[in-house]
């Protein structure tokens, strides 16, 4: 073995002959991805005897012999920090987080440290895979600064490609609480695409050529010309229900880009110091993509919102 490299070696089985290759490896292989595999076959870290492999299309065949050097984890770029976390569920592949308003999740220009991710470094220390082969928390999902709730997150390859896998069938079951204002109909769906607005690159819009989104809303409670609804995501594009809520004329209380606060709410909000929109990631299920076990999770409305929605009860 090389240094830097870990060397598993393969013998194709019969039902994998006819194959290709990135394919038969990837069976061969479940705690590889098969994206990983097909990246390591192109660039040259596959071989079968002394002649490298880079063709992920090629048919294999049986008791074919690979060698698969696999370049082990760099540290991530960013910063390892002590952030204290709620973390609702973890195991070997995968964590539950319960995200508290303020906390990005992602480094980026203008918020290069203090983000969930750096938590999670720091959390997970020596116990995160080679994603992409980096060793890093994978991010399947975001959930906005300034919306609280439930998000999962991905600490080796299978766990990450699974999550995605049900993600783009939008399989994942996603119900968001919100307090909205005025009384929208008991329940309804906002089928409307959704893609960056052309006037203000920092805002979403719906855009006919956009990404189709969609957002079922049930009413939980009216209240005081406001109500509290449950949004579930078919889809889940960026601020999907911000814009959607608001584009139905129920934008979400407190939300600073998507909703002017109507007079009859700002004395409450000014009272309550309430300067976020009032979206929480309540319900998170889905099947677990190691195990097969059916997962589900839930969460409270934080404090902030919960003295929102008693203030506003009739």
């Amino acid at each position: 073995m090389n240094a830097g490299v870990s060397t598993i070696s393969v013998v194709i089985a019969d039902e994998f002959a006819g194959m290709r290759l990135d394919r038969a490896l990837a069976l061969s292989v479940p705690t590889v991805s098969r994206e990983r595999l097909k990246a390591l076959i192109s660039s040259g870290h596959v071989r079968s005897g002394t002649a490298l492999s880079r063709d992920p299309a090629m048919k294999v065949q049986a008791d074919a012999p690979f060698e698969i050097d696999i370049p082990l984890p760099t540290a991530m770029k960013n910063a390892a920090q002590d952030i204290a976390l709620d973390i609702v569920f973890e195991d070997d592949h995968l964590l539950i987080v319960d995200k508290p308003a303020g906390l990005v999740v992602h480094p980026a220009a203008g918020n290069l440290d203090g983000t969930l991710v750096n938590a999670l470094l720091h959390h997970c220390a020596g116990r995160l895979s080679g994603i992409g082969g980096v060793a890093r928390p994978g991010i399947v999902h975001r959930i906005d600064k300034d919306t609280s709730g439930l998000l999962v997150v991905a600490k080796t390859d299978p766990a990450h490609e699974g999550l995605s896998a049900q993600f783009a069938k939008h399989s994942i079951d996603r119900r968001y609480a919100a307090i909205v204002a005025g009384l929208p109909q008991r329940e309804g769906t906002v089928d409307a695409p959704l893609a960056r607005s052309p006037h203000d690159r920092k805002k979403i819009a719906i855009q006919p050529r956009g990404k189709r989104a969609v957002t079922h809303f049930t009413l939980v409670e009216p209240l005081r010309r406001a109500a509290m609804v449950e949004c579930r995501l078919e889809t889940g594009r960026t601020h999907q229900v911000r814009v959607h809520m608001a584009s139905i004329g129920h934008p979400l209380l407190g939300d600073p880009v998507y909703g002017r606060n109507r007079p009859e709410h700002r004395d409450v909000l000014r009272q309550l110091d309430f300067t976020r929109q009032a979206l929480h990631a309540a319900h998170l299920g889905f099947i677990h993509p190691v195990t097969s076990a059916p997962m589900a999770f839930e969460s409270k409305l934080p404090h902030d919102m919960q003295a929102l929605f008693t203030a506003l009860r009739v």
